[in-house]
C-alpha cells in the first residue's frame, strides 16, 4: 500500500497522529502553477492517490513523499516540519542582528537586513562616538546610499562635497566613489544607512 488513512484520534493521543501534509503539499504545487496532472506526473504518483493526500484523506509513505518533494525541490524534513505561513510575521531582536563595529573610528553597524539581499540591498543602524567616522571606499558602479539621521547629527563628504545633517534629515547620493559619515560632535549620533545596489 503506497498510502494509509489517519485513524481518527482523541486529544491525548494526537502526538502519536502523523503528520497532515495535504495542505503544505498543495500550497507549494499551486506556489509553482503546477496541476494535478503535471506533479502527478513529475512525481511518479497517480492523480487519484495525490487528490488524497492533498484533500489529507491520506498521508504519504516515505517514499511517495520523497517522490513528492524531488518533484517540487524541497527537501523531506521541509515537508514534514511544521511551517509557517507566507505572510506570517517573523520578530528578531538585535541578538539576531550581527553587528560591525570599528572602535578604533567610533562607529558600530548593526545589519537589519537580511543576508540574502547583501549585494543587492542592505540597511543598517549606525551608531557613531563623538568624533566618529565610517569611511568608505568606492562600492560597485551605480550604488546609491540613502542616510537619514534619527539622534544627533553627522556630516556626509563625497570627494570634497560635505553636507551637514540634523535629526530627521536624510541624504541621499552616490556611494561608487569614496565617501565618508562622520559626528563632528560631542554627542553619540544614530542614523538609518540604506546601500542600493545596482
Amino acid at each position: 500500500m503506497a498510502t494509509r488513512t489517519p485513524k481518527e484520534t482523541s486529544p491525548s493521543d494526537t502526538l502519536g497522529t502523523p503528520p497532515r501534509v495535504g495542505e503544505h503539499i498543495q500550497r507549494l504545487r499551486m506556489a509553482r502553477k503546477l496541476t494535478l496532472e503535471d506533479l502527478s506526473r513529475a512525481a511518479g504518483v497517480s492523480k487519484s492517490m495525490l487528490s488524497e493526500i492533498e484533500r489529507n484523506k491520506a498521508n504519504p509513505t516515505i517514499a511517495v513523499a520523497w517522490r513528492l518533494t524531488n518533484a517540487l525541490g524541497i527537501s523531506l524534513d521541509q515537508l514534514f516540519t511544521p511551517s509557517r505561513p507566507q505572510n506570517s510575521i517573523r520578530v528578531m531582536g538585535q541578538q539576531d542582528c550581527p553587528t560591525l563595529a570599528g572602535e578604533d573610528k567610533g562607529y558600530q553597524l548593526r545589519v537589519w537586513g537580511p543576508i540574502e539581499l547583501a549585494g543587492k540591498f542592505e540597511w543598517y543602524e549606525l551608531t557613531l562616538n563623538g568624533g566618529g567616522e565610517l569611511v568608505s571606499e568606492a562600492h560597485e558602479p551605480g550604488t546609491h546610499e540613502h542616510l537619514t539621521v534619527l539622534s544627533g547629527a553627522v556630516s556626509v563628504e563625497i570627494e570634497g562635497e560635505q553636507r551637514k545633517l540634523r535629526a530627521g534629515e536624510t541624504a541621499r547620493y552616490p556611494a561608487d566613489v569614496n565617501h565618508a559619515i562622520r559626528n563632528t560632535g560631542k554627542m553619540e549620533a544614530r542614523a538609518l544607512l540604506v546601500v542600493i545596489h545596482r
